[in-house]
């Protein structure tokens, strides 16, 4: 009943006309454009953003050095005494006590920089 009444206040939406397929397209193609669409724009709103926010966080651990302030995920602040591969080792202030921390748990680095102090 409700499939009724949208066809008949709007033709052509439910079953397009022949006037809105287009000359050179068969119908079948029309029918997967909104398909086409979707993982088009689900393409652009989900997976590129998280791509992007990836590679600046695998750089940003490429680029770690020696004397870099970082905050781990689990809240930890401290300094970058040594690297390694794999991980890290922090010193936590006020007592310097030294932990080692691996790398993928590095959420953020809080050196500042000229730039930021501006």
């Amino acid at each position: 009943m409700l499939v009724e009444f949208v066809a008949s206040v709007l033709p052509g939406v439910l079953l397009p006309a022949p006037a809105l397929l287009g000359e050179g397209l068969p119908g079948s193609y029309v029918t997967f454009l909104p398909a086409v669409l979707m993982i088009a724009v689900f393409y652009l709103l989900l997976f590129r953003p998280n791509q992007k926010k990836q590679k600046q966080w695998t750089e940003m651990l490429n680029n770690l050095k020696i004397g870099d302030k970082i905050t781990t995920t689990g809240g930890l602040r401290g300094t970058i005494v040594a690297l390694r591969d794999d991980a890290i080792q922090l010193k936590l202030p006020p007592d310097g006590v030294k932990v080692e921390v691996v790398k993928s748990a590095i959420a953020a680095v809080t050196t500042n920089t000229p730039e930021e102090a501006k």
